[in-house]
């Protein structure tokens, strides 16, 4: 099951290091990651197949994962138009996205208020 881990950090250098080392020494690939700081913190969010695995190699490094999230993944094409066109079957769908970035291989990860509902809309 793909997982989305959120990881609050200072926004200091060195902190993304941190949760790369971690993860690596733990033998977690990182399938996705995206981050941004907002007032002074970072706000991370790693995609990974081992949610379990992965917070306990966090915590080890005294990282703390502030949340995790089940998500889709869906492999996508990459050309002009497909974010608008996925999103689109979700949002006629009544499915509110909380989170969508790229992961590796051009996939799009995508968190909802009701994946059931998500998964439903994109497979009509």
């Amino acid at each position: 099951m793909a997982t989305d881990l959120t990881i609050l950090l200072d926004d200091r250098p060195g902190e993304l290091a941190k949760v790369g080392e971690a993860l690596g020494s733990a033998g977690i690939n990182i399938e996705g990651l995206i981050g941004v700081t907002v007032d002074g913190k970072g706000e991370v969010h790693v995609l990974v197949e081992d949610a379990a695995a992965a917070q306990d190699a966090l915590q080890d490094a005294g990282i703390q994962v502030s949340e995790d999230h089940e998500v889709l993944i869906l492999d996508v094409e990459n050309k002009p138009g497909t974010l608008g066109e996925v999103a689109g079957k979700l949002g006629e769908a009544g499915v509110n996205l909380n989170i969508a970035y790229l992961a590796t291989d051009t996939r799009l990860v995508l968190g909802a208020d009701d994946l059931q509902k998500a998964r439903a809309a994109l497979n009509a």
